[in-house]
């Protein structure tokens, strides 16, 4: 590395902690920070690494660390805590690397028909391709495109993400995994554009790499106006090829199946222009779609392979889930051999459910058990720092509230401020309200994406979203009275706070004398003879041993006699002999304390 001098810098106060190796590249170094790799890449830029900042760039401990300090982390060097797997730095020349199929992820409004688009889809493929018929939910599925015309038996594939990939496409973007290369958005031509069309827009227009198709479904409606359509979406910005621009528009009917083969082969021509291509040895290296346990073959996970050829017996990672591949299933339900780059598959073998979203990455048994655990301990230390800081949070938003209400008139004056504070803070917080519309398959997107839940005030779940929330583990808080809703929230709150442990002493007894009795086999064990003083000694209960104001022992009673018998309790003023499990350092002037420890749930 060239001598660089790095600029002075303030560097931000330290959140948390992050194990770093001695020698790490830049690409990595993102994953372990948890920051996108742009975001890295111009900090480094910015504190004059420009030469280094390139993704496979190898960085020292020291460089590391300086880094992840400008980032408000203080590094930690350790090599066997920093362990973890990661995928190879992308080919240097990828054009002497094997074509792939194109991962096509179709996108658009509720009700916008791409569920009967893709179903469609689904079926040509499977009644094309292979026999059988469909009998699982794949969540990714190929279909079949004819050669060129010298040569037209040499078959290519398309490969669709189904709708529950959605929650994994926001989930990876989030990560800032590219693993979808055409988006298709599916526009009703009787209804036009709709919000989550323009948000589909906002999308691509994030992602410069990412080709775009426009469907204009359902053209075998009565109310259909294409031109229409059209129109708006050029208004939104789409610059369509009709119109001199470089988007193509295809009309369709997925109920029908009308214009579907010029969909597919206008998507391949976009394919063959963006000259896709990846590696078919070495590292495994994927994405899960989606999981679910499955009877007889316990959890799967609809894998999409980005890299590598998986084939059975390869150990995996995905998230915190290991696993070893003991069966590959093809789209229509047969077991398939190995699975190649720009196709999915369900693999069958996890030892725990992996998450849609997950990346997926190959490794020995040793090494995957070693990221494992270091993955396990990051996520616990990061749990906790948020737990710290939702507590905190919190507890300065009631104080400042509570301050707020002293400066005010007391009675039914503080009551209405407050009432109307919770309104209106819960409304800008969630930014829902009546008129606002009904929650929407994008709201549970980013919900699945955050690992979230969604506050629905004072507006509809449409049955299709709460399904579709439910198979992705989101849930709901929803009322049409605002301080139900808050009542709701509040609670979610509490907890997340810590339980309270109060000690409660209920005896309390001095110590008098010791005496030493005789056990059998010539042993001896020392008794301390007490009074008690206060409330009831309960032999059942902790103990601890106060000298001169502190505790010097905590633990539990062994012995408690009044002359030569057993009891379990002893009342004030009665006199009797104590001994502790395991410890026999009783002195002379002891204060014996036996209390109970009680949990309470926290508060705001």
């Amino acid at each position: 590395m060239k001598e660089v001098k790095p600029q002075r810098r303030k560097y931000v106060q330290a959140t948390r902690d992050v194990y770093i190796p001695s020698a790490v590249s830049v690409g990595n170094l993102a994953k372990l920070l948890n920051v996108r790799l742009d975001t890295l890449q111009r900090k480094m830029v910015r504190a004059g690494m420009n030469d280094e900042a390139s993704y496979d760039h190898i960085l020292t401990a020291e460089w590391a660390s300086l880094i992840a300090m400008e980032f408000g982390i203080n590094p930690v060097v350790d090599d066997e805590a920093a362990f973890d797997i990661y995928p190879p730095a992308p080919a240097a020349d990828s054009s002497t690397l094997p074509a792939r199929p194109p991962v096509v992820t179709i996108m658009g409004h509720v009700d916008h028909g791409k569920t009967t688009l893709l179903d469609t889809l689904r079926s040509a493929s499977v009644a094309k391709g292979e026999a059988g018929g469909i009998t699982q939910h794949i969540g990714a599925f190929s279909v079949p495109v004819p050669g060129p015309d010298d040569d037209p038996k040499s078959e290519r594939f398309i490969t669709f993400l189904d709708t529950p990939g959605h929650a994994a496409f926001s989930a990876m973007r989030a990560r800032g995994a590219g693993v979808t290369d055409i988006i298709v958005l599916v526009v009703a031509a009787d209804d036009g554009i709709m919000p989550q069309t323009r948000e589909v827009l906002e999308l691509v227009k994030k992602e410069p790499d990412v080709g775009l198709v426009v469907a204009i479904n359902k053209i075998d409606k009565a109310g259909a106006d294409i031109s229409k359509v059209e129109k708006a979406l050029f208004a939104e910005g789409v610059q369509f090829e009709s119109f001199g621009g470089d988007i193509p528009s295809v009309h369709v009917s997925g109920l029908t199946g009308q214009g579907l083969p010029q969909l597919v082969e206008t998507i391949s021509l976009i394919a063959e222009l963006q000259d896709l291509r990846a590696e078919r040895t070495g590292m495994v290296q994927g994405y899960v779609i989606e999981s679910k346990i499955q009877k007889g073959l316990g959890a799967v996970a609809t894998v999409l392979v980005s890299r590598g050829e998986l084939t059975p017996g390869t150990h995996l990672i995905a998230g915190t889930a290991p696993g070893k591949v003991r069966l590959l299933t093809s789209p229509s339900g047969g077991p398939v051999k190995s699975v190649s780059p720009g196709t999915a598959a369900v693999v069958s073998g996890w030892k725990e459910l992996p998450k849609a979203g997950d990346e997926v990455l190959s490794g020995s048994e040793s090494e995957i058990k070693r990221a494992v655990a270091n993955r396990l301990r990051k996520i616990e230390i990061e749990t906790s720092l948020q737990d710290v800081e939702a507590i905190n949070l919190v507890r300065r938003e009631e104080r400042e509230r509570k301050e707020a209400e002293e400066e005010k008139d007391r009675e039914e004056t503080e009551k209405t401020v407050e009432k109307k504070d919770e309104k209106k803070g819960v409304e800008d917080y969630y930014q829902r309200g009546p008129g606002v519309g009904d929650v929407s398959e994008s709201d549970v997107m980013r919900a699945k994406a955050a690992e979230g839940m969604v506050v629905a005030f004072s507006v509809k779940i449409p049955r299709p979203i709460e399904a579709m929330a439910a198979s992705q583990g989101v849930q709901f808080l929803k009322s049409s009275v605002i301080y139900h809703l808050m009542d709701q929230v509040k609670e979610r709150v509490i907890g997340l706070l810590p339980i309270k442990v109060e000690t409660k002493v209920t005896g309390e007894a001095n110590v008098l004398q010791l005496f030493d009795i005789r056990l059998k086999r010539k042993q001896t064990m020392k008794v301390a003879g007490c009074r008690v003083i206060y409330g009831v000694v309960d032999k059942d209960k902790k103990a601890r041993v106060i000298r001169k104001g502190k505790t010097v022992h905590e633990g539990k009673l062994e012995t408690l006699r009044q002359i030569k018998k057993d009891i379990m309790q002893a009342g004030k003023g009665m006199e009797c002999g104590m001994a502790f499990e395991g410890w026999d350092d009783l002195r002379d002037g002891d204060l014996i304390q036996v209390y109970e420890e009680i949990e309470k749930a926290g508060s705001l």
